[in-house]
């Protein structure tokens, strides 16, 4: 694997984001039960009986598009317009027959005490996913966008790299994702990946390598990317032009020089780790 340590005396700390209660999944409750009470105040209002002369419908949505803007005003820039984006950017990249195979292959991991991501990459169900997303549980629900849910065996955890693989119970003829045989650094390459960030499910969204990096929680070089990374993503495969998964999103990193961007392992160790038994 080429290596490039442009950022390897980095002195940056993961961020928490991926691991800990986020603030962007409580700012999102606020905005969308600010957005709800001020329909609810307009359809109110609608329903009222008014005066011969009463002002037109668009007035009332107008009222409450403002109310829910100046609630997001008050949010902080990280929120609000990547937030956005993110979604407006997936909404574009579903449409295309690529992406809409991908997300097939990207399932939801659930435990009591968490959610995160995770991909399928042979028939039978064996499933990969970062392993601080099942710490502590033998067994998880794993949940298919087309193909139902599944209870998931975990069959291997590789917790020096933060990946785990997981079994499904009757797995037969299932969607899953090609893995390349190793990631080469190609910097402003341009990838997809595929998640389930804060509290969606299935966002595709898109990015460009950057570097390798290291961090302290980890002996070997990381991956950055920029890329809208969010907690729930944790687990979701990056892919390649050519369709293939090259590396495993796990955490996030503020970098001096490229600010907030995502981080992901390798696809080499898990090569290095895990022979695929389908």
């Amino acid at each position: 694997m080429e290596k490039n340590h442009k950022y390897d005396d980095a002195k940056d700390i993961i961020d928490q984001d991926l691991y800990e209660e986020f603030d962007e999944e409580e700012l999102y409750e606020l905005v969308q039960e600010a957005k709800e009470e001020a329909l609810r105040k307009a359809a109110h209002r609608r329903k009222v009986k008014q005066p011969k002369t009463r002002f037109p419908k668009w007035v009332f949505w107008l009222i409450a598009i403002a109310l829910m803007f100046n609630v997001i005003a008050l949010l902080p820039q990280t929120f609000s317009i990547p937030a956005v984006d993110f979604l407006i950017t997936s909404a574009k990249l579903s449409t295309k027959e690529n992406i809409k195979a991908y997300k097939e292959a990207v399932v939801v991991i659930e435990t009591e005490n968490s959610k995160g991501t995770g991909f399928s990459i042979n028939a039978e169900g064996d499933i990969i996913t970062n392993y601080h997303v099942i710490e502590g549980n033998d067994t998880v629900t794993v949940a298919f966008p087309e193909d139902g849910l599944y209870v998931g065996e975990v069959i291997e955890t590789y917790p020096d790299v933060d990946l785990a693989v997981l079994k499904i119970e009757n797995g037969e003829n299932l969607p899953h994702l090609s893995l390349a045989n190793e990631f080469v650094l190609d910097e402003k390459e341009h990838i997809y990946f595929i998640g389930n960030p804060l509290k969606f499910q299935g966002i595709a969204n898109e990015g460009t390598i950057l570097d390798y990096t290291h961090v302290q929680s980890k002996e070997l070089p990381v991956v950055m990317m920029n890329a809208p990374v969010y907690r729930g993503n944790s687990g979701s495969p990056v892919i390649d032009e050519a369709g293939e998964v090259i590396g495993i999103i796990f955490a996030t990193l503020h970098d001096d020089q490229e600010g907030r961007v995502g981080l992901f392992i390798p696809i080499d160790y898990l090569h290095d780790r895990y022979q695929d038994r389908g």
